[in-house]
């Protein structure tokens, strides 16, 4: 049986991560959307700016209505688990420009990354 940290590493096998400093520069450089899969209560407290939000647990239901399958992604949350998680889902569902924020939000903090609150 496996366990859900199983479950994550097998996902950031599939997937590229990209590390905080790599995520600050794609975002100055604009042309790449940003999705935050974190509960709303979390995404309240501040967000990258311009980011999308699809929480997680909405992702599969949602994200077609919402981003076209060509579209450049970064996916965050907090730490990087469900990122990579949603990520994975989305490499299934057809998107392939599709990379997790190693770190997650608050990775992004940390490296200086501008929030909105």
């Amino acid at each position: 049986m496996k366990s859900g940290t199983d479950l994550v590493n097998e996902a950031k096998a599939r997937i590229r991560e990209v590390d905080a400093r790599e995520a600050l520069a794609t975002h100055e450089k604009g042309g790449t959307t940003f999705l935050d899969v974190r509960d709303l209560q979390e995404v309240n407290l501040g967000k990258i700016p311009g980011a999308v939000h699809i929480s997680r647990g909405n992702l599969e239901s949602k994200v077609e209505a919402i981003l076209p399958r060509e579209t450049p992604l970064v996916v965050y949350c907090g730490g990087g688990s469900r990122s990579a998680l949603a990520a994975d889902t989305l490499r299934h569902l057809g998107y392939t420009n599709v990379s997790s924020l190693a770190g997650g939000f608050r990775g992004w903090a940390e490296a200086g990354g501008e929030i909105d609150g």
